[in-house]
């Protein structure tokens, strides 16, 4: 085999190893509008917000509505955030022994509680006029004891895992954890104020965020986003 014919091969089979994830037919890609512009402030005062899922490999869509809440369960109970953004929130535990109290644990705007590597982590985030930030604590069930490890100097929205990486979407940026070693990857994207609500992550080239007024397409190896809105004609 020659060196030519070495090189096609190895081109076919990159092209053969491509994953084509489906975009839902009643959505077409838009131009991605500019922060503040009028098309921008079209999207931030829909009533339209949009949640991504991951079901066994096919991209699917669903309306959704503001989330406030997350729960996680655990042995003997579940653990219980809320986020009241401006006016606070907690995480807290609820045993199943509906007699025991409510058990508080911190005061803060609990994004997500969720299990990673077989441990249990919780994000915090509030974005309120001049304030953005949040953090990622690790919890330990066994005495309700916290650790921070990460600072984010824009407030998380939406969370989740993939394969040892931790991908968050926050009010403007686009964050991958991997060894609890933060990397911004994205920055002051047009999706601030347009609240990232859901990620769902197929492979590095195929990674979609939940917004307001529509679907995001991440692709990490291009660095290329890509928006996509419903045609409800």
């Amino acid at each position: 085999m020659n060196k030519f014919s070495f090189l096609l091969l190895l081109f076919i089979i990159s092209c053969t190893n491509q994953k084509s994830i489906s975009i839902p037919e009643n959505f077409y890609e838009n131009k991605i509008p500019k922060l503040y512009s009028d098309e921008w402030y079209n999207l931030n005062y829909s009533n339209d917000d949009y949640l991504v899922k991951n079901d066994n490999g096919k991209l699917v869509v669903e309306k959704t509505t503001y989330r406030n809440s997350s729960t996680l369960n655990i042995l003997g109970g579940k653990l219980l955030g809320e986020n009241g953004g401006e006016w606070g929130g907690e995480l807290s535990f609820k045993s199943n022994d509906d007699i025991l109290p409510i058990k508080k644990i911190k005061s803060g705007n609990i994004v997500q509680i969720f299990k990673f590597q077989n441990r249990i982590f919780f994000i915090e985030g509030l974005a309120h006029l001049s304030t953005s930030e949040g953090k990622l604590y690790e919890l330990y069930p066994k005495d309700f004891s916290y650790k921070k490890l990460i600072d984010f100097e824009d407030a998380p929205e939406a969370v989740t895992t993939y394969n040892n990486k931790i991908f968050v979407a926050s009010h403007q940026n686009f964050y991958e954890i991997e060894n609890f070693k933060k990397t911004k990857l994205f920055e002051k994207e047009f999706w601030g104020s347009l609240y990232p609500n859901s990620i769902a992550v197929f492979d590095e080239e195929n990674i979609f965020l939940g917004i307001r007024s529509g679907i995001v397409k991440i692709n990490l190896k291009t660095k290329k986003i890509e928006f996509f809105r419903e045609n409800k004609k």
